[in-house]
């Protein structure tokens, strides 16, 4: 029978990969959400420019 660690801080092997495999699945989603929060800011200022545009060429 697998004897339980008396010390909560240091984890088993499995509950270590578990930890790294999920906080980079964390960056990952992070990075991603990071990029589509940039694109959205760069239409932002195209749409912008757009209509600063149709504003100067109306009479």
């Amino acid at each position: 029978m697998k004897k339980k660690n008396p010390n909560k801080f240091i984890r088993e092997p499995e509950e270590t990969e578990l930890a790294k495999t999920i906080i980079k699945q964390i960056q990952d989603s992070t990075q991603e959400l990071d990029q589509e929060v940039e694109e959205v800011i760069r239409l932002k200022e195209i749409m912008t420019r757009k209509e600063k545009l149709a504003d100067d060429t109306e009479f």
